[in-house]
């Protein structure tokens, strides 16, 4: 993938860029780029130190800067950069919102930066959500002008949100406008709901810089990490300037650079149809990245695309090199048929030159690795029936706890039950007392979460017993990076990595399924799938690992493209029920689940919706007609 430094180009004026009409720049992961992110705020600040004059920084809260303020940290410790000259404003606040308040802008700043640096405390600046709101209007305009009096912001700090918000200036936001009061659109209050514990508990205002304000900033950096913003990143860097947009302003910013990971980047044309905007060299994962989207396009199946087809969509140079579109059509026809596969741990005694799995050995120890205590059945529950079924010894590791998507009225149940059972229960009693006088921002008591996880693991149980998996392959790991209490998790431990290679080393797989869904909203997917990466790293060179095979599988948020897709396992409508009465032990998860996300469709439902639109897509491809079908991307290490 793209990689570079993040030194400002206008764009529009080099090939690449055509298309876009705001500079940025793509990097394999958010971490390699937060960094360079990071090093470019210390430049600013080492230079105005020189100079003897202040940084006037704007930061941004959120998930997307969190890496870059830990690298910040990192160099005031390391590397003796000194805050000592910063002053900092802050984009945005929630209205109403207690300082002390652990889902305050003023909580994160402190928690991720300030309480680690040297930075004066009369020089951070933060919108403060106790302002009585018969004074906020004239807090708001002296917020602007302490702004001003600074000379304007050296550098702004920016993340997007899913409508095209900077800041919280949500759409409809005017072009010149200026430090205020906001209500917040709901889309962007869903994003925040997993924060808050529910959306019902997210404030509908907030205080916000302008869109004027943050288009003064001499120099504008807005990040974009994950799959998730990926259309809204597409909209904004090719799309027209629009209020509806309102990030779309920026493309008026002569010094604004969008730095972004490559799922960000992923609808972008320079990364979705690279061909349209410049020569390119057709591997055969390009080859069929195109011709599967010429087909979505045409509404064509494969097999009856045409020469005019592939020349009135840019791909004249793709028949040059193959021929024609009939000999093509019938290449990439076959290379999707060979995905499809009713034997996910291999076919015994079969030809498996054209198979996406080895037909040996025909008895594979396989580890199917679960974020969370449901993600299993979810994902790739009819999978995971085909591998049982076919007599594979299959292992599950339930990677977390999954205790704090149980909600406190299902632990309270389960308590009372307890305390019914058993009248002298310290536990249960202590239990109910804690969960009937919780507060907001109470974290739960560790019987609490204790009872929570139990919970998780009877419904688990339930689950691999029905589709007939014996207790004794099913594996509980509880990183220890979950076990927070809330919804911010610690950072990937040695701890974690060791008990990841442990289970490996133990049962010695054939085959690993793994979730690679980067889309889940609270972020515990991603550090699950970086401790296996990292587990794989300290032990692929033992030699039971060079028979390994990891598949990865995604969650209930997003499908692999067809073309990613390497591993195609059809259900019939019989399996479909069977992997459906399996999520339906996940009970607690099952009404009114915690963290979805903005779809309202439980997850079952949209699982379903899932694997019958793989199906779908199959088939208009010009395979054949399965109800549903799972699917699944190798990964090499």
């Amino acid at each position: 993938m793209i990689k570079e430094s993040i030194n400002f180009k206008e764009a529009g004026k080099f090939e690449e860029t055509r298309f876009e009409k705001i500079h940025n720049v793509i990097f394999d992961s958010s971490k390699e780029a937060s960094i360079l992110v990071a090093q470019e705020i210390a430049n600013i600040i080492q230079r105005k130190e020189e100079l003897n004059e202040p940084c006037v920084l704007g930061l941004a809260t959120g998930s997307s800067p969190v890496k870059v303020y830990e690298e910040l940290v990192r160099l005031h410790k390391e590397e003796g950069l000194s805050f000592a000259n910063v002053v900092t404003f802050n984009l945005d606040e929630y209205y109403p919102m207690d300082k002390n308040n652990i889902q305050s802008y003023y909580h994160f700043m402190h928690e991720h930066l300030f309480n680690h640096v040297n930075i004066h405390p009369q020089n951070i600046n933060i919108p403060d959500g106790r302002i009585s709101i018969e004074d906020l209007q004239q807090y708001c305009i002296d917020y602007e002008m302490k702004i001003k009096a600074y000379g304007g912001l050296d550098f702004q700090l920016l993340g997007i949100g899913r409508t095209g918000h900077i800041g919280f200036n949500e759409p409809g936001s005017h072009v010149n406008s200026a430090t205020r009061s906001i209500t917040l659109d709901h889309l962007t209050r869903i994003d925040a709901a997993s924060s808050f514990l529910g959306i019902d508990n997210v404030p509908r205002k907030a205080i916000t810089m302008g869109i004027g304000t943050v288009r003064n900033a001499r120099r504008i950096v807005l990040l974009g990490w994950g799959i998730s913003k990926a259309e809204i990143i597409k909209s904004t860097i090719e799309g027209e300037i629009s209020s509806q947009v309102p990030a779309t302003y920026l493309q008026q910013h002569n010094n604004t650079t969008f730095v972004l990971d490559t799922e960000a980047s992923s609808e972008l044309t320079r990364v979705k149809t690279p061909w349209l905007v410049k020569s390119v060299i057709w591997t055969e994962e390009l080859k069929l990245k195109a011709i599967a989207g010429l087909s979505e396009l045409t509404k064509k199946p494969f097999l009856k695309l045409t020469d005019k087809d592939y020349n009135d969509n840019g791909m004249s140079s793709l028949l040059t090199e193959e021929g024609t579109a009939y000999d093509l059509n019938i290449k990439m026809f076959n290379k999707m048929q060979q995905t499809i596969t009713g034997w996910p741990g291999g076919k015994p005694n079969a030809d498996d030159t054209y198979r996406p799995e080895r037909a040996t050995p025909e008895r594979k120890r396989i580890i199917i690795f679960s974020p969370h205590p449901d993600d299993d059945v979810i994902s790739m529950g009819g999978t995971f029936d085909r591998l049982v079924e076919q007599g594979h010894d299959v292992h599950i590791a339930y990677q977390t706890s999954g205790n704090i998507a149980v909600s406190n009225e299902e632990a309270l149940k389960f308590a009372e039950i307890s305390m019914a059972l058993n009248k002298d229960s310290d536990a249960a009693e202590n239990i109910i007392k804690f969960l009937k006088n919780k507060k907001t921002n109470d974290i739960d008591s560790l019987e609490v979460r204790k009872l929570k996880g139990f919970i998780r693991r009877s419904e688990s149980l339930a689950a691999t017993r029905y589709l007939g998996l014996p207790d004794s392959n099913v594996n509980f790991l509880d990183l220890p990076f979950y076990e927070t209490g809330t919804v911010k998790k610690n950072n990937l431990g040695e701890a974690d990595i060791e008990i990841m290679c442990d289970i490996i080393e133990r049962i010695k797989p054939h085959q690993i399924y793994a979730a690679g869904d980067l889309a889940d909203p609270h972020g515990t997917h991603k550090v699950c799938l970086d401790s296996l990466f990292e587990a794989l790293k300290r032990v692929k060179h033992h030699s039971y690992m060079k028979n390994c095979w990891v598949w990865l599988y995604r969650g209930a948020w997003h499908e692999w493209e067809s073309y990613q897709i390497e591993m195609a396992v059809p259900m019939s409508p019989d399996q479909v029920l069977k992997k459906r009465h399996a999520i339906f032990y996940h009970q607690s998860q099952k009404d009114g689940v915690m963290f979805q996300g903005d779809d309202s469709r439980e997850f079952w439902v949209r699982v379903e919706d899932r694997n019958r639109l793989t199906a779908e897509k199959y088939h208009a491809l010009g395979l054949a007609d399965y109800s549903a079908i799972e699917a699944f991307r190798r990964y090499y290490f």
